[in-house]
């Protein structure tokens, strides 16, 4: 299931706060077992077929997700008892709204840009933009693995600066095929280029370049880690007085929905 939606940070030798709990070993092993059968009947249906498609493999892995999340929502989901912190970054939304999402995110993960171009529009239109929900971005860059990860967080916090995080947030993610694979100068380049066709400052060219915001996104990382991210999207969804319910990888719509609306009940 991870690799399908999740990208997991590398495994290193320090050590790390666990939250695992019977439950979610539970949803795994469930998730695990529906995929199995699911390969077993589709190699009984389709002997003379080509390979099951990338989609179809998503697709029957959200229906699982979905299905085992609605079986054990609202009553039996675990809420995070440790208190998330929003820290003081961006906003997307009222920042007033009962429910927040809180992020933490890699703006050269494939999975969840996938999360912002197919699913956050849904989640906009249906709680953002009438004021029940809040989005805060916690950046979260693997930089093992996306060199120019941590470049794109700086210009996401630079953008801030003027008022034009969710311009920048979009472009970086609706375009992360064109400077994914650049090196880091020239990715540095084009979100320069992007910053000028969206009518920023100067000073958002000394604030990526000087890189201001690492010690920001720094912190990001360590809470992230703290709160057992291990891996990109990872998000929680809830406030401080009825906790948060957590969800990993870039869920469909459903899945989120679902867990908004147990937590706007109570």
């Amino acid at each position: 299931m991870a690799s399908e939606n999740f990208e997991e940070f590398p495994k290193k030798d320090e050590k790390m706060i666990k939250k695992s709990t019977y439950n979610m070993l539970i949803i795994i092993v469930a998730i695990a077992i529906g995929i199995a059968i699911f390969f077993a009947g589709s190699y009984t249906t389709n002997l003379n077929s080509d390979k099951i498609s990338q989609e179809e493999l998503n697709e029957a892995i959200a229906k699982l997700e979905l299905k085992i999340l609605q079986n054990k929502l609202p009553s039996n989901q675990p809420i995070i008892e440790l208190k998330i912190s929003a820290d003081n970054d961006p906003v997307i939304g009222n920042p007033n709204a009962p429910i927040t999402i809180i992020e933490f995110s890699d703006f050269q993960c494939p999975f969840c840009a996938r999360f912002h171009v197919e699913t956050l529009p849904s989640i906009m239109n249906e709680y953002i933009n009438d004021g029940q929900v809040k989005l805060v971005f916690r950046d979260f860059p693997i930089q093992s693995i996306h060199s120019n990860a941590l470049a794109a967080s700086v210009a996401s916090e630079c953008a801030n600066e003027q008022g034009k995080f969710k311009e920048m947030h979009d472009i970086l993610f609706e375009n992360q095929k064109e400077w994914n694979n650049q090196n880091t100068d020239n990715a540095i380049n084009t979100f320069i280029q992007y910053a000028s066709d969206m009518g920023l400052e100067e000073e958002f060219n000394s604030c990526l370049k000087n890189a201001k915001y690492v010690e920001e996104i720094q912190k990001d990382l360590d809470d992230g880690r703290t709160y057992g991210i291990t891996g990109t999207p990872g998000f929680f969804i809830g406030n401080d007085q009825i906790g948060f319910i957590e969800l990993k990888g870039a869920q469909p719509f459903e899945n989120f929905k679902k867990v908004i609306d147990s937590q706007l009940k109570n």
